[in-house]
């Protein structure tokens, strides 16, 4: 897709939050009205008929997107939160990252097998938070699964989307 407008708006902050990483700051996008429109316009289009019932939107930035475009699809928002964010009863699902081990978790009751989720995150870079919260869902044993990202970097060596199995739909708006 890479949208001229996105592209330019996109703001990329080197060596955060390490050496050597660049990293692409959705805030941007977000904070502009035509890119927000833009974005959720485009997302609209691609699941308007693939039935979603429910959206995840990964903490936190997944938030974002996943709220808008529940709105246009006339889905439900569930959050994927770290633990201890959520009140209720929680299924849970750790993962390692590239310095430790970390835990998403969502409410117990938040999806079932009627549901068709869409999983939306900011960014794909390794894939490891995404992949996690695509087994969490997958225990709830969905109709579909979908998964989305607004950004996919493939241009630090990095492939995130080969975690994933072969049949999960994965799109992104952008690629840098």
């Amino acid at each position: 897709m890479n949208n001229k407008l996105l592209l330019e708006n996109l703001r990329c902050i080197p060596d955060f939050p390490q050496k050597g990483i660049n990293f692409r700051d959705v805030t941007t996008l977000f904070k502009n009205a035509e890119c927000l429109k833009v974005m959720v316009d485009e997302l609209y289009e691609i699941y308007k008929e693939k039935g979603i019932t429910k959206i995840v939107g990964i903490e936190s930035r997944g938030f974002v997107i996943a709220s808008a475009l529940a709105v246009r699809l006339n889905a439900g928002v569930i959050l994927c939160r770290k633990p201890g964010k959520l009140p209720a009863e929680t299924v849970q699902e750790s993962y390692t990252k590239e310095y430790g081990e970390d835990t998403i978790e969502i409410h117990k009751d938040a999806i079932d097998e009627n549901d068709i989720v869409l999983l939306h995150d900011d960014l794909l870079a390794t894939g490891g938070t995404m992949k996690a919260a695509y087994n969490l869902v997958k225990k709830f044993n969905p109709k579909n699964i979908y998964v989305n990202f607004i950004i996919e970097i493939n241009d630090e060596g990095l492939h995130g989307r080969d975690i994933f199995d072969k049949e999960t739909e994965i799109t992104t708006l952008i690629q840098v």
